[in-house]
């Protein structure tokens, strides 16, 4: 283990990039490095079991609106908030800032560039977030779970370490894929936050309800449903004599994905990261009203490898979903291909690769020379 580190992690407010600071975190801190983590004061109810020794809190704004007067107001924040992070830098003097989208990491960012302080980016998405776009001329490196590599004009910083996945779900990539047979059970799992929960809770049994009865007979369903949907979505699958099982919330997802033989969801960075490292076939159903369109570059990336179908929600009628689940169930050796697919793309060891690169950023190691070791 060489010299311990202290290493700036900053994030937006939603898990999405909380949860792949965390988990670096982690990692370094195993390593023996110290963590800081700079938020905004909306991330703080997220931070509270963040792994860092201290959480520090630097003014941001999104600047979204049309409106000169708050176009102002927020650049006039940004300012404050950068000279803010210049005088945190120079309190607690990190050897490296990573940032994980979100408008809370561009002040932090600015002021590490300013500084001539080593940083990167980390992208959770195939299509890079307007704050991370802001940031990519600035960085030594862009870390990226589904980035294109060697697409764009920062292409030479890209490194894709994949996006760091929960522990339970490094355990549920160890339970082997055993196919379903013509008559046996076939299992089903179905989720997709709550957009996803409320469009599936009335796709998922009409098209249930146009399968032959010998397949329906065969399906064990667990489905995440909206509180306001799981009453209705319970009485209509016992009424079309599906065992099923509804909640609002699994805290055993990985494990049901493992044991499913198909997954339908939504294709969020972190939900197809997960069906990738546990190695499943799913039928991906990107949220239209994306920002950036994320989800849908998302979903092709891992469709490109083979280790999903994708289809738009527009396209998506109770027929067609019907005849895309009878046709898996139907094809054993098709699925268990997808599967085997999904599984070849994941990136169990992202956390480690991510910590690699967070520490050659730090002893000053290019992007280029990171990739010449990691071959």
């Amino acid at each position: 283990m060489g010299e311990s580190k202290l290493f700036l992690l900053s994030a937006g407010g939603t898990g999405g990039h909380l949860f792949p600071a965390e988990a670096l975190a982690h990692e370094l801190i195993a390593r023996g490095h110290r963590v800081h983590l700079v938020t905004d004061s909306r991330a703080e109810r997220f931070a509270g079991t963040f792994p860092a020794s201290e959480i520090h809190v630097v003014r941001s704004a999104t600047i979204g609106s049309k409106n000169p007067i708050k176009v102002v107001r927020s650049l006039w924040t940004l300012f404050q908030g950068v000279r803010e992070a210049g005088r945190l830098l120079r309190k607690i003097r990190p050897d490296a800032v990573i940032g994980f989208g979100g408008y809370p990491t561009i002040p932090p960012l600015l002021a590490a560039s300013n500084a001539g302080l080593p940083s990167m980016v980390h992208e959770q998405n195939a299509v890079m977030g307007r704050a991370n776009k802001a940031l990519a001329s600035r960085v030594m490196a862009i870390a990226g779970g589904f980035l294109p590599e060697g697409k764009g004009a920062h292409a030479n910083k890209i490194i894709i370490t994949g996006n760091p996945v929960r522990p339970e779900v490094i355990a549920a990539a160890e339970i082997p894929y055993v196919p379903s047979e013509e008559g046996e059970t076939f299992r089903l799992v179905v989720f997709g936050g709550s957009q996803g929960a409320q469009f599936f809770s009335e796709a998922i049994p009409s098209a249930i309800g146009f399968l032959p009865q010998e397949l329906r007979a065969r399906l064990d369903l667990v489905q995440q449903a909206r509180p306001e949907d799981e009453a209705h979505l319970k009485a209509w699958l016992e009424e079309l004599g599906v065992k099923a099982e509804v909640s609002p919330f699994f805290n055993d997802m990985a494990a049901r994905i493992a044991a499913a033989h198909l997954v339908i969801s939504r294709s969020g960075a972190s939900t197809v990261s997960e069906i990738a490292v546990i190695g499943r076939s799913a039928i991906l159903v990107p949220y239209p009203f994306a920002l950036d369109h994320d989800q849908a570059a998302n979903a092709a990336a891992l469709m490109a490898m083979g280790g999903a179908s994708v289809i738009k929600q527009s396209e998506l009628t109770p027929q067609v979903l019907s005849g895309m689940i009878a046709d898996r169930m139907n094809d054993p050796t098709g699925l268990a291909a997808t599967a085997a697919a999904a599984k070849a793309t994941g990136k169990p060891d992202a956390a480690r690769l991510l910590a690699d690169l967070a520490e050659a950023i730090a002893g000053g190691i290019t992007p280029d020379q990171f990739r010449s070791t990691h071959a």
